[in-house]
C-alpha cells in the first residue's frame, strides 16, 4: 500500500513542477494547488497507514482499530490555509489578466505598468468621461 502512496506522490510532484515551469500564471497555480496535494499525501503516508500502531499515542487508548489522529489533523489545517492561499492568488492572477490583458509571465514581465491615481474617485469620473 505504501509503494502506491509513494507512487501517486511522485505522479502528482512530477505534475506539479510540470505545470509550474509552465509560462503561464493560472497553469503555475494549478501546479501549487497539486503540489499542496502531494504534501498532504505525504503528510498521510508518514502517518503510518493501516492497522499499524500510531507513533504518538498509546495503542490501549485509542484502541485495535482507530486511525492515527495526528496527521488526519494536519492535512486538514494545510488544507484550509492552502484554500485560503490558493483564493488570494487567484485574485492576483486576474487582476494581472484585468489591468494586462494577459497571464503569460513574458508579457506581464515586459508590460508597463499602469499610473495608479491617488484619487480613485477622480479615477472614476475620468473613466466615465471617455
Amino acid at each position: 500500500m505504501e509503494i502506491l502512496f509513494a507512487i501517486a506522490i511522485g505522479t502528482v510532484v512530477t505534475a506539479s513542477v510540470y505545470l509550474f515551469l509552465s509560462r503561464d500564471l493560472l497553469r503555475g497555480l494549478l501546479g501549487f494547488i497539486l503540489f499542496g496535494t502531494a504534501v498532504n499525501l505525504a503528510i498521510l503516508l508518514a502517518g503510518r497507514v493501516g492497522p499499524m500502531r500510531p507513533p504518538l499515542v498509546d495503542a490501549a487508548v485509542l484502541g485495535a482499530g482507530a486511525a492515527n489522529p495526528l496527521p488526519q489533523a494536519l492535512i486538514l489545517t494545510a488544507i484550509v490555509i492552502g484554500f485560503g492561499l490558493t483564493a488570494f492568488a487567484l485574485i492576483l492572477t486576474l487582476t494581472a489578466h484585468r489591468e494586462f490583458g494577459t497571464t503569460s509571465v513574458e508579457e506581464l514581465a515586459e508590460a508597463e505598468t499602469p499610473k495608479v491615481p491617488a484619487n480613485t474617485a477622480a479615477a472614476a469620473t475620468r473613466r466615465e468621461a471617455a
